[in-house]
């Protein structure tokens, strides 16, 4: 019975305890509670009548610089035609979106069949997509154009990013390394090349480069060896 009696004393200094702060914290509890409903209100309407559209004004604006993206046809990506605007419209007029992000892709892509490599550099450094595929792509173009410059080192270590990023593809990925690879000996840094060259070996043997290292580990081992000997 004492236990009982304690219990209920207990649960009423609580309830007591409670009303009490809610009196004393009564305004300052309203008043947070107001700002957090308005500050959620304001996000939505952000989210849904200036982002959303902004977002969807950026996906029209992208569409046809894509199809020319298709077709090789880098200039009119970049700029687009006389009914069209190209991605570099996109990324000044629609930054933030999703599809200005992408247009630097397309930017970087472009300037770097074009020759421009310092701007093909500008656009796909910073690029970061989810996804892997298009990352590893992103990578491999950013070195072509570092190789370009004579910039070796950064395009060695983007190659080798570029190739371990999404190994799942076995055409592109086996390529990048073996770019890595070439780069590597025009380093004169045989014994790196030979260790990516192993990884085509054991990572994919079925590719074409794969079934190709053999060849080159024998001419940059065995075949070194042999000559150094005569």
């Amino acid at each position: 019975m004492s236990d009982k009696r304690t219990e209920h004393v207990e649960r009423n200094d609580a309830v007591n305890k409670l009303d009490a702060f809610w009196k004393n914290n009564q305004k300052i509890i309203t008043y947070v509670g107001l700002a957090i409903i308005v500050i959620v209100g304001a996000w939505w309407a952000y989210k849904q009548y200036v982002v959303k559209p902004k977002e969807e004004k950026a996906q029209e604006a992208i569409f046809k610089a894509q199809e020319y993206f298709a077709i090789d046809s880098f200039n009119n990506v970049l700029n687009g035609d006389s009914s069209s605007k190209g991605v570099l419209y996109v990324i000044k007029n629609y930054g933030g979106t999703k599809s200005a992000e992408l247009a630097h892709y397309y930017a970087g892509v472009s300037y770097l069949h074009l020759g421009k490599f310092d701007d093909a550099i500008k656009h796909l450094k910073d690029y970061d997509t989810d996804s892997k595929m298009i990352q590893a792509r992103a990578w491999s173009c950013l070195a072509d154009a570092y190789s370009m410059k004579n910039e070796r080192s950064k395009a060695i270590d983007l190659y080798k990013k570029a190739g371990r990023h999404f190994p799942e593809d076995e055409i592109n990925s086996p390529e990048y390394l073996f770019r890595a690879a070439q780069l590597l000996e025009l380093e004169n840094k045989a014994d790196e090349a030979v260790d990516i060259y192993t990884e085509l070996k054991k990572n994919f043997p079925k590719s074409e480069k794969g079934g190709q290292a053999d060849k080159f580990i024998y001419r940059l081992k065995v075949q070194k060896n042999e000559l150094s000997v005569k």
